[in-house]
């Protein structure tokens, strides 16, 4: 008998909704098979970008504070014991070429792979689709709240490091200078939504493929080395991304197909008639 097979039982979330019927329709109006209506996810998109800039406005004048934060974590994860992002770059560095692969793949991975996950789940997994909207939500939500709390540095402007800025030195460079950037807040560094939305399409297409070679999604967080190896990101920065998925991957309700009642169309059992 197959793990997913097995009678009911507490469960995750993931499991859960691997169960779910995706033939099961809605009868409360969002749509062909539980979609919801295309209108409401865009606009739900703009409200998530609209947050995200206000955000910027909001973290402007936290600079000094979050320079502090930013040697309290180097300090912390050397007292920790953990691996040296200057180590890792420095392996990186060796060769030109790869150093602009990592450039690219941070550069233009991130946003268009989690549209396209987005989108493939909406056309082809709908039973899955408010599942993983409803994840991907919380943990940007969450994610720019601790933005806000936590303003920190990246190590790339970090003095004392030995790590260098990659974009700025080979390129593609994603930011400008801090003080004239109106489009991304660059001390959001705690937690990494790149290896946190890395995270959820692993877990969402773990779920939603039937091939056995789906686990092999799970290599997609490795995106953890190139934004560590890139100076954009701690790796404390990862783990508490993934520390919070985790948790909200537990905890956030799926929404299942209501109990259809019995059908006023169809006769029920004929009774026999009293004397």
């Amino acid at each position: 008998m197959r793990l997913l097979e097995q009678p009911p039982r507490p469960v995750l979330a993931l499991t859960r909704l691997r169960r779910q019927d995706p033939r099961a329709g809605d009868p409360r109006g969002r749509g062909p098979q539980g979609r919801p209506r295309p209108v409401r996810e865009l606009l739900l998109i703009a409200v998530l970008f609209g947050l995200y800039k206000l955000g910027r406005v909001l973290a402007a004048g936290r600079v000094p504070e979050a320079f502090g934060n930013a040697h309290r974590i180097w300090d912390l994860e050397r007292a920790l014991e953990m691996p040296s992002e200057t180590g890792l770059q420095h392996a990186l560095l060796h060769s030109e070429a790869l150093v602009h692969v990592a450039n690219c793949y941070y550069a233009y991975v991130h946003f268009p792979a989690m549209a396209v996950f987005l989108l493939w789940t909406y056309l082809r997994r709908p039973a899955h689709y408010r599942w993983i909207r409803r994840t991907v939500v919380a943990l940007t939500a969450a994610g720019l709240a601790l933005h806000l709390l936590v303003p920190l540095a990246p190590p790339r402007m970090l003095a004392g490091t030995g790590m260098i800025d990659t974009a700025a030195v080979f390129g593609p460079a994603v930011y400008g200078s801090p003080e004239a950037d109106t489009m991304a807040n660059q001390y959001a560094a705690m937690p990494s939504l790149h290896i946190g939305w890395a995270a959820v399409i692993a877990l969402g297409l773990i779920a939603g493929a039937r091939t056995r070679w789906r686990w092999l999604w799970l290599l997609h967080p490795a995106t953890t080395a190139v934004v560590v190896a890139t100076a954009n990101h701690y790796w404390l920065d990862g783990a508490v991304a993934l520390a919070l998925l985790v948790l909200l991957a537990a905890t956030v309700p799926l929404l299942r197909p209501p109990s259809r009642g019995p059908d006023r169309n169809v006769p029920g059992p004929v009774r026999p008639e009293g004397p």
